[in-house]
């Protein structure tokens, strides 16, 4: 090992382990020693990394942070192990399975004084950090509403959540740090067609607490991928593609129309388009730049796992919803999210 490098750590080498080991190996100053995976095969792990069976094992191998990229329902146990190693730690989306087990990681890392943060990509990706930056300077003015669509086909590899902890907490995590509002209350359906005891489709709205609506469209159902975030304001609307990285703004009509019959109409009328032209680095390799300066003690962007739990009440919520039949209220923790 290079001296003044970080040693890191990886749990879990699944479809999204693979993409944390890729980006880990050539981040700069940073070396991936050793990964845990009890069921993983050792041609699959890169570089000179070692494979170990568990968490215990990584951290005998004197790691400076760990990664952790299994299953939602290790999140718990495995992030608790790290915390009461005094090892900082990076830990893929949703926080954890239930808001208890989320409360439970935030405190431990938090009593400790110990970096940690949530992998909410989506904060990194090119279109939405463009978009919350126009947003912020009062680009749209009064925001109105935040649609988003998330689908594509059943992902096999997620077997312990439904489609709303998997996928819908990308969209409730961008729509707070984009707009800067937290979610008063959420109303939403479910369903479920593939056989499992999880959704697989979500339709939810929520109630921002800036007077903003929410409107999210998110399945397991869908031939194709999608993944679109549209912004509505007063002045028109930005639409973030955040599988292309694109951002373009439509901005509301101001000629004035001699036909009489569209001039009656108080609404808004068609303006100009504009697509911005952004810098477009991949949202893995950022998150990971950022969260090393984070361990660093450099200046950086983390999504904490205050955050993190304010998503999963949400989520949770959206479920609750769906289970009552009704819309569910929601509060404001201590924890700086939203508590049902």
């Amino acid at each position: 090992m290079t001296a003044g490098r970080l040693r890191a750590g990886l749990v879990g080498l699944g479809a999204m382990g693979r993409h944390h080991a890729r980006v880990l190996v050539g981040l700069d100053g940073v070396d991936l020693v050793g990964v845990a995976d009890p069921t993983a095969d050792k041609r699959t792990v890169p570089g000179e990394a070692a494979l170990v069976a568990t968490v215990d094992e990584l951290i005998g191998l004197g790691i400076d942070y760990a990664v952790v990229a299994c299953p939602t329902a290790f999140h718990e146990p495995i992030g608790l192990t790290l915390a009461e190693a005094g090892v900082p730690a990076l830990i893929e989306k949703p926080l954890a399975h239930t808001i208890e087990a989320a409360r439970r990681l935030a405190e431990a890392f938090d009593s400790r004084g110990l970096v940690a943060g949530v992998g909410h990509i989506e904060r990194y990706n090119p279109a939405i950090i463009s978009l919350r930056s126009r947003l912020e300077s009062g680009e749209l003015g009064d925001l109105l509403q935040v649609v988003t669509r998330r689908q594509g086909p059943f992902p096999n590899r997620v077997a312990d959540v439904g489609v709303v902890k998997d996928l819908a907490t990308h969209d409730i995590d961008l729509t707070s740090w984009v707009t800067g509002q937290s979610y008063r209350s959420v109303t939403a359906q479910t369903v479920s067609r593939s056989g499992r005891e999880h959704e697989d489709l979500l339709s939810a709205v929520g109630q921002l607490t800036g007077g903003a609506i929410a409107n999210h469209s998110v399945n397991w159902l869908s031939p194709f991928k999608e993944r679109t975030t549209v912004v509505t304001g007063d002045r028109g609307c930005f639409i973030a593609d955040t599988l292309t990285a694109d951002l373009t703004f439509y901005a509301n009509g101001i000629e004035h129309t001699e036909w009489e019959a569209l001039r009656a109409f108080r609404g808004v009328s068609e303006g100009d388009m504009v697509r911005y032209a952004i810098r477009k680095r991949e949202p893995l390799q950022v998150e990971h730049e950022q969260f090393r300066d984070a361990v660093l003690g450099l200046d950086s962007e983390v999504v904490d796992l205050a955050q993190g739990l304010a998503t999963v009440v949400v989520s949770e919520s959206m479920l609750r919803s769906a289970d009552l039949g009704r819309t569910v209220e929601l509060g404001r923790s201590l924890a700086g999210g939203a508590e049902a």
